[in-house]
């Protein structure tokens, strides 16, 4: 009987490695010269293609958004088709178009079932979208209002305008300080030769890299990578995005809004993908504030104290710099409280760190709910966009959990000691006007 149990153990813990075995990344260049990152994921009959472009809000020089609004026309009208036309296309053959600007990043991208009869015009049609834009006037004009009207309506809201200051006041005079949509006098000022001079410069082989996630083999993947690059002009790749300076000093900033709760957001520029200290910050963090109901964070604001709904922190790791941020809304006359708190729970985690049980409990959560984020094509994908991207080693996947879970007390102490400089704080609130 003790025979069969621990045979049956160990086929268990077998099973259980192999369920948790992640898919290879093929990497490869097309004779363009494009990178190339492909995923096999064969059952459903579907295939999610991403091109991701080094031109996010970080490349908008002095025309805050246009990178925003450069991938948003896009799609307004292509090669001989208008937008509806374009909408038409893909609607026929049951494909998705879809498309987002990030700080580093724009990306465009395709799900398509990959049925031949279908997939082939899915792409055709991208391919246009991607190579020949038409950039209308008329579609720029709209969209371009819309932006605007969107920016208006963002400026009733203090969320936005603490999220707006906070990246001003850690970031200063670099690429990162504005918003992704930028803000209206800058959009008010761009123009359609903006728009076609910053796709020109950006949208080109050697300033992408494509992500394949799908039920095909390498050799179909290799032939769309090699038709999509083909498209797209040689160009240059984007220059390299200056350092982060951090803030000189700690500061406090309150901007009276006539609203009943106040938004707190606190934090300074940390962390890049790349970073030595990304996985004891990022294990940390979960701990401090990243894990919702039973963060200290949460615990010491909320459940103790009452003082907020909810209470949070968060890394943003990017090419450069990325922030951590602290954050909460609480009502105006508890604002103060509520900020002292927040920085008392962070000082003291820095110099105490964790205990050895709230570290555990995090890698048990951390490693263990990794694979829901990659449970199907198109969070793989996400994945495999940032891999590609960041230049993150192939087995990232793989080794991810292996790292999280050989974190120690010391290391998150040491790192957050090193980079989480409290003296530096930049902190905004947007609330009830002050006394």
């Amino acid at each position: 009987m003790r025979i069969k149990s621990s045979l049956i153990a160990i086929l268990f813990g077998i099973v259980s490695m192999q369920a948790l075995a992640f898919p290879p990344i093929k990497h490869w260049q097309t004779t363009q010269g494009g990178l190339v990152y492909f995923v096999a994921s064969p059952g459903l009959p579907m295939v999610d293609i991403r091109l991701v472009f080094d031109a996010g809000s970080a490349r908008d020089g002095r025309l805050d958004g246009i990178a925003s609004l450069t991938s948003s026309l896009l799609e307004t009208g292509a090669g001989q088709w208008n937008a509806d036309q374009i909408a038409q296309r893909f609607d026929e053959v049951g494909a998705k178009y879809s498309y987002a600007t990030h700080r580093d990043t724009s990306w465009v991208g395709l799900r398509s079932l990959t049925q031949a009869d279908l997939l082939e015009p899915a792409l055709g049609t991208f391919q246009k979208i991607l190579s020949q834009p038409q950039f209308t006037r008329e579609q720029f004009l709209r969209v371009k209002d819309q932006k605007l009207m969107g920016l208006k309506q963002q400026l009733e809201k203090p969320g936005y305008i603490a999220k707006k200051n906070f990246y001003q006041a850690i970031y200063g005079e670099h690429p990162y300080a504005h918003l992704v949509a930028g803000d209206i006098e800058s959009i008010k000022q761009i123009q359609l030769t903006d728009i076609k001079q910053f796709y020109q410069q950006y949208y080109v082989r050697n300033n992408a890299i494509l992500a394949i996630v799908g039920d095909l083999t390498e050799s179909q993947a290799r032939q769309i990578a090699e038709t999509l690059f083909k498209q797209l002009k040689r160009g240059e790749k984007a220059k390299q995005l200056s350092q982060v300076v951090l803030p000189k000093k700690a500061n406090k900033k309150h901007i009276d809004f006539p609203s009943t709760q106040t938004h707190i957001l606190a934090g300074l520029p940390v962390l890049t993908r790349n970073d030595e200290d990304y996985f004891p910050l990022y294990v940390g963090n979960h701990i401090l504030g990243g894990s919702g109901l039973v963060s200290l964070l949460f615990n010491e604001i909320r459940e103790k104290r009452g003082l907020a709904y909810s209470a949070y922190s968060y890394f943003s790791p990017l090419e450069e710099s990325g922030p951590f941020t602290m954050g909460l809304q609480t009502q105006n006359k508890q604002s103060d409280m509520a900020i002292e708190l927040m920085q008392t729970t962070l000082a003291d985690f820095i110099n105490k760190g964790p205990t050895q049980a709230q570290l555990m409990a995090a890698q048990k959560n951390l490693t263990g709910g990794f694979v829901l984020r990659i449970d199907n094509n198109k969070k793989l994908l996400n994945y495999i966009a940032m891999i590609a991207f960041y230049q993150l080693p192939l087995d990232y996947l793989d080794s991810f959990p292996g790292k999280v879970s050989r974190v120690t007390v010391d290391e998150i102490k040491a790192a957050f000691q090193r980079r989480v400089k409290t003296d530096l704080m930049q902190i905004i609130s947007v609330g009830g006007y002050s006394e």
